[in-house]
Order: C-alpha cells, then sequence, then structure tokens
C-alpha cells in the first residue's frame, strides 16, 4: 500500500521495521516480520560467537525468501567483541541489509559497501544523523525519547526529532520511538519519514520469544509504567518500571555511587533470566513509553496488516475528509 524510499531500498512490501533486540531477535520473529512484508533484524549479539551467526543467519534464510536484516550493536568494552569478524559473517552470508547503534560504523563502512550491504544508522540526535550520513550509510533510525533502550541525553521526543531530522538530511529517516500502531505509521510519514520501527510493540506478539508473563505485562502496563535508569551516568536508559528498576535509580540518587553499585542489578544475566522464566522482579528488561498502546498479542502477520490497512484509511479517509475545498 505504502511505496517510500525504504520500501525501495530494502526491496520490502510494508514501511515496517522490527528493531534488532539483544535476546529478542531471533529467526522466529525475524522470519515472521520478513514473511509478513516488514523487514525483521536479527541481533547480531545475542549470538556468543560470530560462528553462532552464521548459524541464527542460516535458520533464519531456511524460514524465509524475503528480505532481513541484522543489527550490530557496536559498543564500548574492555574487552570488545569481534567486530570485524561478525562483520565478516554478515557479508559472507549474503545479508544485504544491516542496522548499526552504538558507536560509529566507519570503520566498516567500506568493507560492506564493496559488498552491496545497505546500512542503517540508529541515531539518537540530528549530530549523529548527520555524521551517519557523512560516513556514507544509507539511511538513518530516529530514536525520540520515547523508544526503549538508550535514547540519548537530549531528551527530545519524536514529534519534534523526527521532523528535524528528516529537515537536515538527503539520505531516508526511519521514525523510532513510540510507534506502535497505524497512527503511529500515519503521523511519521506526515513528518517525512519512510518507515518506521518498533521494538516494544514486537515484544507483544505471538512469535516474540520471551515468556508469556512479560506480554502479560505489557498489556497491563500504561505510559507511566517505564523507568529512566542510569542518568547520573549519562547513559540514559529507558526499562519497564518494576522493583529491581526502582532499587537501581534509589541507589543512583544516592551521593558517590558509581555504575559498579548497580551492576549486578542491571546484569544481561539477570535481565536474560526475565525473558526466559517469567520472573518480572529479576531483572530489568527495555520497555519504551508505546506498551501504553499495546492492547493484544496478535500474530506479526496480524500486526502489520492491520498498522498497514489502518495507516492507510486514516490517510485516505479521515484525513482527506477534514480538508476543506
Amino acid at each position: 500500500m505504502f511505496k517510500t524510499r525504504i520500501t525501495e531500498l530494502f526491496g520490502i512490501e510494508h514501511p515496517v521495521i522490527q528493531g534488532g533486540m539483544q535476546r529478542v531477535s531471533t529467526a522466529e520473529l525475524v522470519s515472521a516480520v520478513a514473511n509478513a512484508g516488514g523487514l525483521g533484524l536479527l541481533s547480531a549479539l545475542t549470538q556468543p560467537t560470530p560462528e553462532a551467526l552464521a548459524e541464527e543467519i542460516a535458520r533464519t534464510q531456511s524460514m524465509t525468501s524475503r528480505p532481513f536484516g541484522v543489527n550490530l550493536t557496536i559498543l564500548p568494552s574492555i574487552t570488545p567483541r569481534p567486530y570485524e569478524e561478525y562483520v565478516r559473517v554478515i557479508i559472507d552470508s549474503g545479508v544485504k541489509i544491516v542496522e548499526t547503534a552504538g558507536r560509529s560504523p566507519k570503520p566498516f563502512m567500506e568493507a560492506f559497501k564493496a559488498a552491496g550491504v545497505k546500512v542503517a544508522h540508529k541515531c539518537t540526535s540530528v549530530r549523529h544523523a548527520l555524521k551517519a550520513q557523512e560516513v556514507g550509510c544509507d539511511a538513518v533510525i530516529i530514536d525520540g525519547f520515547e523508544a526503549a533502550g538508550h535514547p540519548g541525553e537530549d531528551d527530545i521526543p519524536s514529534l519534534v526529532l523526527l521532523p528535524r531530522a528528516v529537515d537536515a538530511l538527503d539520505i531516508p529517516v526511519i521514525a523510532c520511538g513510540g510507534f506502535s500502531d497505524g497512527r503511529g505509521l500515519a503521523a511519521a510519514l506526515a513528518m517525512g519519514a519512510e518507515a518506521v520501527s518498533m521494538g516494544t510493540r514486537f515484544l507483544g506478539t505471538a512469535e516474540a520469544p520471551v515468556h508469556q508473563n512479560l506480554k502479560d505485562k505489557l498489556l497491563e502496563a500504561s505510559e507511566l509504567d517505564t523507568k529512566l535508569i542510569f542518568r547520573k551516568f549519562r547513559n540514559t536508559a529507558r526499562v519497564y518500571r518494576n522493583s529491581i528498576a526502582e532499587e537501581v535509580v534509589s541507589i543512583e540518587h544516592k551521593e558517590g555511587t558509581e555504575f559498579a553499585d548497580v551492576a549486578e542489578l542491571v546484569s544481561g544475566k539477570r535481565g536474560g533470566q526475565v525473558l526466559k522464566t517469567g520472573d518480572m522482579e529479576q531483572g530489568i528488561w527495555w520497555a519504551g513509553l508505546s506498551q501504553g498502546l499495546i492492547y493484544d498479542i496478535p500474530t506479526v502477520d496480524e500486526l502489520i496488516k492491520r498498522i498497514v490497512t489502518d495507516a492507510d484509511t486514516i490517510i485516505r479517509k479521515r484525513l482527506a475528509g477534514l480538508r476543506v475545498s
């Protein structure tokens, strides 16, 4: 129904993207999104080794013949992942779409370009988006302050950040942060975006590989049920508001605290247990403000069809009907 620069660039049917979520964006979810006409993104760092990523890509390829991509989040670390090896696996596996996040993808752009891989970099500010364009990225994903995960330190919501980015850039812009339904897609397109990227909403689907307790929490939650942690450390993260998130914020407010004081509470191991066991107070888990707009747990196919159909109806009927000739 919608043809945009992003649907053309990535060869997808609908301008709906499932963002790369660690421990969640695996073959089952990604292939379901691809088969529904959207763009699914595997999470590279969910896989412990480059070899494991190659296996997960192959598994996804066995489940869909449609385009999908890989998210590669480039993180500063004392013991960094072998990013060059992950990049080589992506290229050798024939994947042609990559979402990068974290640090600049500049060190890998030459290899991606030579292999014909299209790169979209996730940004939380216009200045970072301009840098992504400068280093040769084909598109950017703009994360508004509503987003789950790390929405940056500028606190600018999508309603302002998205059109600012569209005004500043020549390459296509993908809207992220607060989008969950056809109304959001219609609004994003109206503001100049070429697609929407969603994480939290795809958590609330039948195919999402997370415990049912988490999906039930999304149904119960409102837009008030998230918490901003790590503010003190200039690494703000938006998570679901549970007892662990509250404890982390309480510790942060104490004089002289450092990240080491909360590190055990927010460990990936504990967060992984939440997704696996359904103990919702075991650790933190990412959730955006859009959880307040989740009212059911459909299949991925049902969700994408609904979003696109509703957006089309809004644009063709409701908005056209408001026009005075």
